[in-house]
């Protein structure tokens, strides 16, 4: 005589055997936020970092908490308003608003103190001492900003900056990066290092930008640095990065696919148990 389970019990193993869902609230700037809005990229990008890594590994479930322009210290100032959800894992890729902006970057103690807001170290332990609140098992990752070249917006080429050649106002993006793998080795988390590690460089941002010869008026391309040195017009000169100029970065700043792949591929590398 054939026995058969009951139907809950049989549904009960199902569910214990199926692979478990791993929510992931990624927390950053217009970086993050273009995952999810192609449109606003002329559709140069087709996936962003946390596309890649959901479609590579399926039992993970993200949630866009990327925000267009913030900074750490708007996202510690709005915390308690952006509706963040407890999760399984929390990225936080944040810095190169802060560093363009100007945003005093402080010091560790303002981390170890929680200082507030005022100051870079002391937004993040404001964002990571939410996030424990949320979950204390969670998983924290931290990704550092990635170098950036000139910057021109394909939307509208009056909003430009320059690359992380240079400081700005006596900070380098480099000592924003440091800065958050410090918190990382003194909280114990885990370090996406995108500045040093990423392979994404000022050399390989774009193949070139295109602009105006200043003696002959005529248009070439210039690689780093001489790019650097030769002046742009957005009120006169076409868009310097056509589709061909398009390498790590598609405008000099946010990431191309190629791009989003190495954050993806570095950002996996840290996450133990993805796989």
């Amino acid at each position: 005589m054939k026995k058969y389970l009951p139907p809950f019990l049989c549904l009960l193993i199902f569910l214990s055997l199926a692979p478990r869902k791993v929510t992931w609230v990624a927390i950053g700037d217009s970086i993050t936020y273009l995952n999810d809005h192609q449109n606003e990229t002329a559709n140069r990008v087709t996936k962003g970092y946390m596309t890649l890594i959901s479609e590579k590994y399926p039992r993970v479930e993200y949630i866009n908490q990327g925000h267009n322009g913030w900074t750490s210290i708007n996202i510690a100032d709005k915390i308690e308003s952006l509706g963040l959800e407890k999760a399984d894992v929390y990225t936080i890729f944040l810095g190169t608003n802060d560093w363009w902006q100007g945003k005093p970057l402080g010091n560790i103690s303002d981390y170890k103190d929680s200082t507030g807001t005022a100051t870079v170290y002391g937004a993040f332990r404001t964002i990571t001492s939410k996030l424990k609140q949320l979950n204390k098992k969670a998983k924290i990752i931290l990704i550092t900003p990635m170098q950036r070249g000139d910057f021109v917006y394909i939307n509208n080429a009056k909003n430009n900056a320059y690359g992380s050649y240079k400081p700005k106002k006596e900070q380098t993006l480099e000592q924003f990066a440091n800065a958050i793998a410090e918190i990382g080795k003194l909280e114990k988390l885990p370090v996406a290092d995108l500045y040093h590690d990423s392979g994404i460089s000022l050399e390989n941002m774009v193949n070139f930008k295109r602009l105006k010869d200043p003696s002959t008026g005529a248009y070439r391309n210039y690689s780093y640095p001489d790019y650097t040195t030769v002046a742009f017009d957005p009120e006169k000169d076409e868009y310097p990065y056509p589709v061909e100029a398009s390498n790590m970065t598609y405008d000099g700043l946010h990431p191309s696919d190629k791009g989003y792949q190495q954050i993806a591929d570095l950002l996996v590398s840290k996450w133990k148990g993805v796989k």
